[in-house]
């Protein structure tokens, strides 16, 4: 079995931080997509952010299962922050 995964908090999009109307305030979970011990395929969305008035789904780096969500909706989050652990399948 393959050790677990982190998944973090990838750079925000450019147009994030060059958009002076959408990129005012945090960065935060709007929706967890995914619970522990549920499989994922790679490239699945796992996460919706909200920053502004965009939100945006964050696609899960690797095919596995979730072993751990250390974010929840309503919470900022960070660039390299970790979000879940998946074990690869």
């Amino acid at each position: 079995m393959s050790a677990a995964r982190d998944v973090r908090m990838p750079k925000y999009p450019d147009c994030w931080e060059t958009c002076g109307s959408c990129a005012s305030g945090d960065v935060v979970v709007l929706e967890v997509l995914v619970a522990p011990g549920q499989t994922v395929g790679f490239d699945d969305a796992v996460l919706t952010l909200e920053t502004g008035k965009v939100a945006l789904d964050i696609p899960s780096p690797h095919a596995g299962r979730v072993v751990e969500v250390f974010v929840r909706a309503g919470d900022p989050v960070a660039e390299g922050q970790l979000l879940m652990t998946i074990e690869p399948s």
